[in-house]
C-alpha cells in the first residue's frame, strides 16, 4: 500500500530525490486508489502487465501480490534503485522485470512472445500521455486492456464527441481500437506533491478486431486536424493529386459534405478513409 504524504516526503528526502514537476512526478498516497485500480483492471489470473511509471512501487506491489508478472518501466535512476531494493525478491524470482528507461523509448514488442496477451497499467505524466498513447496505437503489439491514470483534460480528449472542442486525431485513432469500459474521478489530494489539476482513472478495452490506421492515413488525419475548422473540401485541394482524389472518393462514399470541417466528422467515418 502507498505511504502517507508525510512518509512519502520523508522517503524521498532520504533518497535525495526532489519530485520533478516537469516530468509530472506525483506519487500515489491513497491506498483506496490502489485498490480501485486493481478492481478496475480486473486482470485474469497470472496476467502479464506492463506498468509505466511505477514511482515508489505501491501499485507494483499490489500487482505482484495478486500473482501477476510485471514489466515495470521507470526513467528516474534513483527510483529504479529504490524499486530494485524494495522488490528484490520479485526480481530474483523473475516475477518482475524492471527497465530503467523512458516509456517513450520502450517498445512493447520487447515483451517475450510466449507471454501472449498483456495489459498496461500506467500513471502517465501529462507531457507524454498523448504521444505515448499514439505510439501504442501505431505499434503492432497492442494490449488487451489499459488502465491509465490521466489528467482530467486528457481523459476528456480521448473520449470526446465529434464537434466538441476536445475532439481530435487521437480521439479517432483510439476509437478505432479501444472502447472506454470504465472511469473513476481522482482527486489531486491522492498524490504527493499535490498536482494543480484533478485526474481520471480510465479503463480501455481492446475491440475485436482492433482497428489500426496505416501510417500515411494517420499522418493525413493529423495534418487535416491542424486546420480543423477549415472545410474538408478545401483542405483536400491542398494535398497532392492522389490524396486529393482519395479524400473526394471517401467523402462521396460516406455521403459527407465537402463543407464539413474535420472536427465535425465522427470517428466511424474516418475509419473508412483509405489512401491506397
Amino acid at each position: 500500500m502507498p505511504l502517507t504524504p508525510t512518509e512519502t516526503k520523508a522517503l524521498l528526502e532520504e533518497m535525495g530525490h526532489r519530485p520533478d514537476k516537469r516530468l509530472g512526478q506525483n506519487f500515489l498516497v491513497d491506498g483506496n486508489l490502489v485498490r480501485k485500480s486493481m478492481q478496475m483492471a480486473d486482470l485474469p489470473p497470472k496476467s502479464t502487465v506492463v506498468e509505466v511509471g511505477p514511482g515508489l512501487g505501491a501499485l507494483t506491489g499490489a500487482l505482484l501480490d495478486a500473482g501477476h508478472c510485471v514489466y515495470a518501466v521507470e526513467r528516474e535512476p534513483v527510483l529504479v534503485k529504490h524499486l530494485r531494493a524494495y522488490h528484490a525478491d520479485a526480481l530474483e524470482q523473475e516475477r518482475l522485470d524492471l527497465f530503467g528507461e523512458d516509456a517513450m523509448d520502450f517498445p512493447l514488442a520487447r515483451l517475450p512472445a510466449e507471454k501472449g496477451d498483456f495489459q498496461i497499467v500506467a500513471n502517465l505524466p501529462y507531457a507524454i500521455a498523448s504521444p505515448w498513447l499514439e505510439a501504442v496505437l501505431a505499434g503492432g503489439s497492442m494490449p488487451t486492456r489499459m488502465v491509465l491514470m490521466l489528467q482530467k483534460e486528457a481523459a476528456l480528449r480521448y473520449q470526446a464527441e465529434a464537434g466538441s472542442k476536445n475532439y481530435g486525431a487521437l480521439t479517432i485513432f483510439l476509437a478505432a481500437a479501444y472502447e472506454v469500459a470504465d472511469q473513476h474521478p481522482v482527486s489531486r489530494t491522492c498524490f504527493y506533491p499535490k498536482p494543480e489539476v484533478d485526474s481520471v482513472l480510465l479503463r480501455l478495452d481492446r475491440k475485436e478486431p482492433a482497428g489500426l490506421f496505416p501510417k500515411e492515413t494517420r499522418e493525413l488525419i493529423r495534418r487535416l486536424f491542424t486546420r480543423r475548422r477549415k472545410q474538408i473540401g478545401g483542405l483536400a485541394r491542398t494535398e497532392e493529386p492522389a490524396i486529393h482524389k482519395a479524400i473526394e472518393e471517401w467523402l462521396e462514399d460516406q455521403e459527407l459534405s465537402t463543407a464539413l470541417r474535420p472536427e465535425q466528422i465522427p470517428p466511424e467515418c474516418w475509419w473508412s478513409l483509405r489512401l491506397s
